[in-house]
């Protein structure tokens, strides 16, 4: 496939679809108790500090690499307080908080005839979350790291969204939250990428100039704006 005009949009599902508000302050919570029945207690703003630190430091999982600071890198403590968290998350799952005016956004995206596709590190059950807040019929590629076994920043993740779009990926729009596993990785395969500054990774900063996204929104609006100005070229 040859690249031509910009034709398909790739969504992350945490942050842009979903704004996690009440994930986070479940997880942070979760995280919280699990550190003090190992016998680490923080304060909000030591807790602020090490996530802010992780997010600095492009870890790969924000809250693992928070756990592992706070517990002094114990590998046995760090096990037991990441297995503890994963139960009483899966145990008590946050609910998905669409964010307000992107369901419009993509039924116009859709009613043009653009080409949406996700690109997200989600278990299979978020695609279960996705249909029953309506937002299934918009995509034409919906898989999510849980159905294909590919993860951010992996490369993979972006070509089998876009080669089940049938489009190249200088044919793509990247939108996610985060410069390391989104912007990064789609803009090395030649798509554009908007970032939607949202949540902890709000404050990331580019590395170099190729992790610069092509826009950078703080809202739907201006992301419908950003969008359609790449799709025109």
């Amino acid at each position: 496939m040859t690249a031509g005009p910009r034709r398909a949009v790739l969504f992350d599902v945490g942050g842009p679809l979903d704004q996690e508000t009440a994930f986070e302050q479940r997880i942070d919570g979760v995280i919280l108790a699990a550190l003090a029945a190992e016998g680490c207690r923080l304060d909000p703003g030591a807790y602020d500090r090490l996530c802010g630190a992780a997010v600095a430091s492009f870890a790969p999982n924000l809250y693992e690499a928070v756990v592992w600071s706070a517990l002094g890198g114990d590998r046995d403590a760090c096990g037991r307080a990441m297995v503890a968290v994963a139960g009483r998350m899966a145990a008590d799952p946050p609910a998905f908080e669409l964010r307000p005016g992107m369901a419009d956004l993509l039924a116009g995206l859709h009613g043009r005839g653009v080409r949406l596709g996700l690109v997200a590190n989600q278990p299979a059950s978020a695609l279960e979350r996705l249909a029953a807040g309506g937002l299934a019929p918009y995509f034409d590629h919906f898989a999510v790291s849980g159905t294909n076994g590919f993860r951010k920043p992996d490369v993979r993740a972006f070509l089998a969204a876009a080669t089940a779009l049938a489009v190249a990926p200088a044919e793509c729009v990247m939108v996610g939250d985060r410069i390391d596993n989104d912007i990064a990785p789609a803009r090395l395969l030649g798509m554009a990428a908007v970032r939607l500054r949202t949540g902890r990774h709000a404050g990331q900063r580019p590395r170099s100039l190729r992790e610069v996204p092509d826009a950078d929104v703080a809202d739907v609006p201006g992301l419908a704006l950003a969008i359609d100005r790449l799709l025109a070229g």
